[in-house]
C-alpha cells in the first residue's frame, strides 16, 4: 500500500494538469482545416440552411464561418476576389498598430509636425492641430474633401472648422486616407507592400496578390484611398488574427496592446435621428451600448470590420468565432446587403452554434 499510492498519485499527477491546461488555439496553415461535418461537432444543420437560404434571398455573395480556428460553414463565393471597400480601414488600423509598437508613429503628433496638408482650400492652422489618434478615431474635425467618398458622406459632411479636433466623431474617409499618407510617409512603403510583409505573408493568405491592390486619387485631395480585392478566406485570416490578440501561432504579428485599445468604444456612430447603433474604436466598429447590428445580441467584447454594400469581418472572441460576409459590389447593378439583414444571418449562425460553446451567449434580439 505505501508503494501503491505515491505510485497513483504520480500517475494521476499529470492527467490532473492537462485538464487544466486550455485547449491549444488551431491556426491555419497554407490551407484552411474544414470541419467536413458540422452536426458532429454540434452543430444545428437547419439552422445553418435557415442562415444559407436568408444570406441567398438577401444578396449575399458569400459566407464563411470559423469556428475555433477551422472552417464549419463556407457557402457561396468564399474564393472569388472581391473590392473589401472601407474594411481597408481595419486592415491599415493594423498596419499603423505594428509602426507604433517600433516607434516609427506616435499617436500624440500633430498633422503639422508631420507635414501633413491638401490641395487649397488648404488645412486651416487649427485644423493641422489634429492628432494621429484623432484620425484613428474618425473625430480630426477636418472636413475637407476627400477621395472616394460616397454620397452620402458627402451630404453629411460638416462645415468646415464647426467642430475642434477630438470632439466630434465623423466616419471620414478624408482621416482615413491621410492615415494611409501617414503611414506610409512612417514605414517608408506603400500600404500595400505593409499589407503583404506585415500581414499576408506572416498569416500565410492563400490568395492575395499585389495586382489585386490599387490606389484611388482624383481632384479632391492629395490623399488616395487604398483598395484591396480579397477573397473571404483570405480575409477571415485577418479575422482571427484578432480574435486572437494579435498573435498567430507562436509570433506576435499585430501588438496585442493594440488589438485591445482599436476595439475600445471611443464614439458613439449615430443615425440621422441621434439613435447610437454602433460604437467605434481604432477604425473597427463595436458595440455600444450593446448594439451593433440590429437582429442580433452579440457576446460583450464583440466587433467587427465593415465594407460598403454588406462586406463585413465579425469576430467574436469569447466564442472563439470568426464571420466573414461578402456581396458582389463589384458587378454593375449587384446588390447590396444591409447590415440589419447580416444582423439576422448573425442571428442564425449564433443559434446554430454547439451549446456547449456559448450557453451564456444565446442572441436575443
Amino acid at each position: 500500500m505505501k508503494r501503491f499510492l505515491p505510485l497513483t498519485a504520480l500517475l494521476l499527477a499529470p492527467l490532473a494538469g492537462l485538464r487544466a491546461e486550455p485547449p491549444l488555439a488551431v491556426f491555419p496553415g497554407k490551407h484552411w482545416d474544414k470541419i467536413d461535418n458540422p452536426a458532429q461537432s454540434g452543430w444545428s444543420a437547419a439552422k445553418l440552411d435557415e442562415a444559407h437560404q436568408f444570406a441567398k434571398n438577401a444578396g449575399s455573395a458569400a459566407l464563411l464561418i470559423v469556428h475555433r480556428g477551422r472552417i464549419v460553414d463556407d457557402w457561396g463565393a468564399t474564393t472569388q476576389r472581391f473590392n473589401v471597400h472601407s474594411i481597408r480601414k481595419s486592415f491599415l488600423s493594423a498596419l499603423v498598430g505594428r509602426e507604433v509598437e517600433a516607434g516609427k508613429i506616435h499617436l500624440d503628433d500633430t498633422l503639422e509636425k508631420l507635414g501633413i496638408d491638401d490641395l487649397e482650400p488648404s488645412l486651416t492652422p487649427a485644423e493641422k492641430q489634429a492628432t494621429v489618434v484623432d484620425l484613428l478615431k474618425a473625430r480630426s474635425g477636418i472636413y475637407h474633401l476627400a477621395n472616394y467618398e460616397t454620397d452620402t458622406m458627402k451630404a453629411r459632411r460638416p462645415e468646415r472648422g464647426s467642430h475642434p479636433h477630438g470632439t466630434y466623431f465623423f466616419y471620414n474617409n478624408w482621416d482615413f486616407n491621410a492615415l494611409g499618407t501617414i503611414y506610409e510617409h512612417a514605414a517608408g512603403r506603400s500600404v500595400f507592400e505593409g499589407f503583404q510583409h506585415g500581414l499576408a505573408e506572416p498569416l500565410q493568405m492563400e490568395d492575395f496578390r499585389m495586382e489585386d491592390t490599387e490606389y484611388v486619387r482624383g481632384t479632391a485631395s492629395l490623399h488616395p484611398a487604398y483598395l484591396f480585392h480579397l477573397t473571404a478566406r483570405d480575409m477571415a485570416r485577418v479575422g482571427l488574427l484578432y480574435a486572437r490578440g494579435g498573435q498567430w501561432r507562436d509570433q506576435q504579428v499585430v501588438p496585442a496592446r493594440w488589438v485591445a485599445d482599436s476595439i475600445v468604444p471611443y464614439s458613439a456612430a449615430t443615425k440621422a435621428d441621434g439613435r447610437a447603433y454602433a460604437g467605434y474604436g481604432y477604425l473597427w466598429w463595436t458595440s455600444w451600448e450593446g448594439q451593433q447590428f440590429e437582429n442580433v445580441k452579440l457576446p460583450d467584447g464583440s466587433f467587427s470590420a465593415r465594407g460598403h454594400g454588406g462586406h463585413v469581418i465579425l469576430v467574436a472572441p469569447s466564442l472563439d468565432l470568426v464571420v466573414v460576409h461578402r456581396v458582389n459590389a463589384d458587378e454593375k447593378g449587384g446588390k447590396n446587403v444591409e447590415y440589419s439583414q447580416f444582423g439576422s444571418i448573425m442571428n442564425l449562425v449564433l443559434e446554430a452554434m454547439p451549446v456547449d460553446a456559448h450557453a451564456d451567449h444565446r442572441s436575443n434580439p
